[in-house]
């Protein structure tokens, strides 16, 4: 039991743009009305009380990874596919960490470079649009929370792709079984196909895209993608050749503007990983910050970018426990130092984080 004092609190409402001073109490894990008896005293005074910040794109392997996301304030992780998820499945919702919401398998195209270079098994291919009620089951049966569709471009080298036939029918299938529908896409033209699901991951790098309605851009691996991969001399020479489009990271971030002036929802994701054969492995926590400095100068204000981190992610995904300064609500928190309402640099000035009322993180 605690109550933090006389802090500034961004509640994550979409209806509020400035923070409010005030008490706020926790008891039970739960934010509650009133003080509890004997609470403990934490000192708000020049800081600002945020909900735990929701990561939409995270692929998590090992505790360790929960625990260095809730030590930078992303109190929530969604992981959006694992090759392994004997180690995965068994890490959702522990105590004292991020609390781990997971797609199980993505569904890709058989043949597909997630089968063939990054370990995942064969038999989560579909082979066409008559098998994607079966898949859904299947992935539900292994205790999927929601249902990730990778809609790959076939003409990109090494790559093949699910037919737009089949991206629907699976998109179909989920809903009919009460599941989100996550679709992985990272070219313009897979974007486009990609928009019938309910959340679109990534952003193009070659070209702007533009359709989607709730997108997650993962500005941080689309840029880590261009730092990297983008400067191979073969690439460039392509490039050069005009072969193969010049990766550039301004067509993430006009993609971003596009789709949030054509009234996009916008999500805060970064796809942070430890995997080896991914093009890029954005930092657990840490790479959550570099998001939202991004997701600014994509045009976001700072007041939208933490909206995008909080409570918009919580509608989207159905958390309706969290997401929010309110009572009753899981007592999912992040103090900071400074005002990120107006500097969203402030972020990374953390005092406090807690996971369900329990201390995660607390600065000397």
């Amino acid at each position: 039991m605690f109550t933090i004092t006389g802090v500034r609190v961004f509640d994550g409402s979409a209806s509020t743009d400035a923070p409010v001073l005030t008490d706020v109490h926790v008891s039970g894990g739960r934010i509650v009305a009133t003080p509890p008896p004997g609470a403990e005293v934490v000192e708000g005074r020049g800081r600002t009380l945020l909900p735990g910040l929701i990561d939409t794109h995270v692929h998590v392997e090992r505790r360790a990874e929960l625990a260095e996301l809730a030590r930078w304030g992303v109190t929530t992780a969604l992981d959006m596919g694992s090759p392994r998820p004997a180690a995965t499945l068994p890490l959702r919702h522990l105590d004292g960490v991020a609390d781990l919401f997971s797609a199980v398998y993505p569904a890709v195209a058989p043949g597909s470079a997630t089968i063939r270079q990054m370990g995942y098994p064969a038999h989560i291919a579909v082979p066409g649009a008559a098998d994607a009620q079966a898949w859904v089951d299947a992935r539900i049966a292994e205790g999927a929370d929601y249902i990730k569709i990778a809609v790959e471009d076939p003409r990109q080298p090494g790559t093949t792709g699910l037919s737009p036939a089949t991206v629907t029918a699976l998109v179909e299938a989920a809903h009919a079984r009460g599941l989100l529908t996550v679709a992985h896409a990272v070219t313009a033209a897979t974007h486009r196909i990609a928009s019938v699901a309910d959340v679109v991951t990534h952003v193009p790098i070659q070209a702007v895209a533009s359709g989607a309605r709730v997108v997650s851009p993962t500005l941080t691996m689309m840029r880590g993608i261009c730092d990297t991969v983008g400067r191979r001399f073969a690439l460039r020479a392509l490039a050069a050749l005009r072969i193969a489009p010049r990766m550039d990271f301004a067509h993430a971030l006009g993609s971003v503007r596009r789709l949030h002036a054509e009234g996009a929802t916008v999500l805060a994701g970064t796809d942070s990983n430890s995997d080896g054969t991914a093009p890029f492995s954005p930092a657990f926590g840490t790479s959550m910050h570099q998001e939202l400095r991004l997701l600014v100068d994509a045009g976001l204000s700072p007041v939208e970018a933490l909206r995008a981190a909080t409570s918009v992610p919580a509608k989207v995904f159905g958390l309706d426990d969290r997401g929010v300064v309110a009572p009753g609500k899981r007592a999912d928190l992040l103090l900071v130092d400074g005002d990120p309402t107006t500097d969203i640099h402030s972020t990374v000035r953390i005092a406090h984080v807690w996971t369900a009322g329990v201390t995660a993180f607390r600065s000397m």
